[in-house]
């Protein structure tokens, strides 16, 4: 990513949850925050009944657009032609925050010129936003004082999501929304700790706290605080893994706490790869899809039985707390890759602490490993245990008596200017044809999670939604000769699945949606693992597909 994307680098939100509530309008795109950030949205909810003026883009119809001043349904795909018409009518109108622009970016003038013929009613072509919604919105947001920017995969899992995160970053800066409370660029993270991954260089291409592999200084620091030298060859992001499998360029993995056999787009072409692997290890609290697959599963514990921190969207830094031993023959994490590390490396490997009783092995202390941490990355430098027993902090947080930094860039953009990127947008990499005429989109429901790994394991949560479907529009379905509750097919170019259809009018004509956490209606059987060139992310939620109505008898064969 760019701009100004790569000083967050993270994709860590720039401000606070509870802050939501002092905004003056939220744009919310890409995101169905009350089903997938339940607590976000409630702040949403209560910062609109509060007067906060709410816009969302979403191509369903989503509860937050009960509260909206403007719902935009926009078709999926074309968040970034929405957001450049956005900045075309502000900069058109003159409703940008020209002293801001002058004080805190650069590379205006290209900017300008890009969205220069992205009018709005360019826009309604492709997004099928009606001009002049667009150009209220824009309004609305520009006249803010404070106005804030929330977004998750909705927007990223695209060919062009880094291009979309870094137009929603250009719509922040000419709008001076950075820097001040209840505003800012806030993409909302998935689970507890994806943030703190993120900021341990769960990423080929960095070290801990964004420091890139191609740096000489960054790899001659690690190499020096790690007692070996460290590579300055990128290794591959996970959506390339199953591609190199199966062209003989990678023959193991250890996969920990993921489920890529349901997460992937694509999932059978990676289900087939994985099974052409030499070695599999899965680590994980539960025997997953993927784990079935794996030569050796390693069990893990779970949240409440390892002592660690966990960093949330906000880029608050928490402890955790083991509160109970893990059960059986499951070790913490840290205690596994050490195990394994002493067995592959001998008296040279692992981490040299006292023995664990529990296990009767040497095992690492978080507190140690976190120790570490505040010697890698200077946004973490001033922290400690003993100051998290006393409550979270934020990074970035460089000295032992700093506050923690709760809100970015209050003192001016951190890279010093923030650069305006020049975009051309660029489609989606299917769109409907002949043979497959709906584009299908995918996301979560509010009582599942993700793959079901834990969530459908849960009486109470599975009894709430405990099956797949497919929404689909009025008209779509009275053209198929559908019945809420049928039985349809639903393929795409790379596989089927069979579940029944809900008719509704949350989605559009030649729109369908279907959650994507159920094994035996994979969603992810359908979807594009095409990628986006510069951040590899597959584009996982738009593609092409068809429906196809089940004759009675043999739904009912499929069924039993």
């Amino acid at each position: 990513m760019t701009g100004l994307v790569t000083v967050l680098g993270s994709g860590a939100m720039t401000n606070t949850i509870n802050g939501i509530i002092e905004s003056d309008v939220m744009l919310v795109i890409g995101s169905n925050t009350t089903e997938t950030h339940p607590i976000i949205g409630l702040r949403m909810l209560t910062a609109a009944k509060k007067g906060s003026k709410l816009l969302v883009a979403d191509p369903r119809r989503i509860k937050l657009c009960d509260s909206a001043t403007l719902w935009m349904q926009q078709r999926p795909g074309t968040d970034g032609a929405l957001i450049h018409a956005l900045c075309h009518v502000i900069l058109r109108e003159g409703l940008e925050d020209a002293a801001f622009i002058e004080a805190h970016t650069e590379n205006f003038a290209a900017f300008k010129d890009s969205v220069a013929q992205c009018t709005p009613e360019w826009a309604e072509k492709i997004s099928q936003v009606p001009a002049s919604v667009i150009e209220e919105a824009a309004r609305i947001f520009a006249s803010a004082e404070k106005a804030g920017i929330y977004y998750t995969m909705g927007i990223t899992q695209h060919t062009s999501g880094t291009d979309n995160v870094c137009a929603l970053a250009n719509l922040a800066l000419i709008t001076g929304n950075l820097g001040k409370p209840g505003a800012g660029l806030n993409p909302l993270r998935g689970q507890n700790n994806v943030q703190g991954a993120s900021d341990m260089g769960c990423n080929p291409t960095y070290f801990p706290g964004y420091q890139r592999f191609d740096d000489e200084a960054a790899r001659e620091k690690f190499s020096q605080i790690w007692g070996t030298p460290v590579s300055g060859r990128p290794g591959l992001m996970a959506t390339e893994m199953p591609a190199a499998i199966t062209e003989g360029k990678l023959a193991g993995l250890w996969i920990m706490g993921e489920n890529p056999i349901l997460s992937d787009p694509n999932s059978d072409h990676a289900r087939k790869a994985f099974e052409q692997l030499e070695f599999l290890v899965v680590q994980d609290i539960f025997l997953t899809e993927t784990a079935e697959l794996a030569d050796v599963v390693l069990p893990a514990a779970s949240f409440a039985e390892k002592d660690g921190t966990f960093t949330n969207t906000e880029r608050k830094v928490q402890r955790v707390r083991r509160a109970v031993p893990p059960r059986g023959e499951a070790r913490d994490d840290l205690s596994i890759i050490n195990m394994v590390s002493k067995r592959m490396l001998g008296s040279q490997g692992g981490y040299a602490g006292p023995v664990d009783p529990l296990y009767h092995t040497v095992a690492p202390l978080a507190a140690d490993v976190f120790a570490e941490i505040t010697t890698c990355w200077q946004a973490m430098a001033g922290m400690s245990y003993d100051r998290l027993e006393q409550g979270a902090l934020t990074w970035p947080c460089p000295e032992a008596d700093h506050p923690g930094t709760p809100i970015l860039h209050t003192q001016g953009i951190v890279r010093g200017k923030g650069l305006l990127s020049a975009l051309t947008w660029s489609g989606p990499e299917e769109i409907p044809d002949e043979e497959y005429p709906l584009i299908l989109t995918t996301g979560r429901v509010l009582y599942q999670y993700h793959t079901g790994t834990m969530t459908r394991r849960s009486p109470v949560l599975e009894g709430a939604a405990p099956s797949a479907y497919v929404e689909m529009n009025p008209e779509d379905a009275t053209a198929l000769d559908l019945e809420d509750g049928n039985e349809v097919q639903a393929s795409s170019r790379r596989g089927a699945i069979r579940l029944p259809v809900r008719i509704t009018d949350r989605v559009r004509k030649g729109l369908v949606f279907i959650p994507f956490h159920y094994k035996e209606a994979a969603a992810n059987l359908l979807t594009n693992d095409a990628l986006d060139p510069q951040c590899k992310i597959a584009e996982a939620k738009v593609c092409a597909v068809k429906v196809e109505k089940i004759a009675a008898e043999n739904a009912a064969i499929s069924l039993n």
